[in-house]
């Protein structure tokens, strides 16, 4: 009989501590390790409130303050994981504060407000209008 070779991944038992860019991956808010790397040395990511690097090691009971596109979310570890998993096993990793909720809910009430006044053209610009554009864009210049 063959052995297994392969290294088994450690259970979520097991895990004292993960790395942040990992834990992001794993907790699924960010869709690889590369763009939630790129977050965390781009200072969208505050480990306790101070700015760290992807190695930095995540505990449970640490807090973490998520800011993606337009939406901030402050949030507690409570489980590690350094495997994808699905989405309802990702969501049990933290918690989200009841304010951080609310703030999201009110900032996308508001965006989506400002959003109706703008009025959007339902086609393309026809080659008259192209050519104004493109007069406009080099007089800028």
């Amino acid at each position: 009989m063959a052995t297994n070779k392969r290294k088994l991944s450690k259970t979520k038992e097991e895990l004292t501590s993960v790395r942040l860019d990992k834990w992001l991956w794993a907790a699924r808010f960010f869709k690889t390790r590369k763009i939630a790397g790129e977050a965390i040395t781009g200072g969208k990511i505050h480990l306790n409130g101070i700015r760290v690097k992807p190695a930095k090691k995540v505990a449970c009971g640490d807090a973490l303050e998520i800011t993606r596109g337009t939406d901030t979310y402050s949030i507690e570890v409570l489980g590690l994981n350094d495997k994808r998993r699905p989405a309802s096993e990702a969501r049990e990793l933290y918690s989200e504060s009841e304010e951080s909720i609310t703030k999201r809910e009110e900032a996308q009430a508001l965006r989506k407000l400002a959003g109706d006044s703008v009025m959007y053209s339902k086609r393309k610009p026809d080659k008259r209008q192209r050519r104004k554009i493109r007069q406009f864009r080099e007089s800028q210049s």
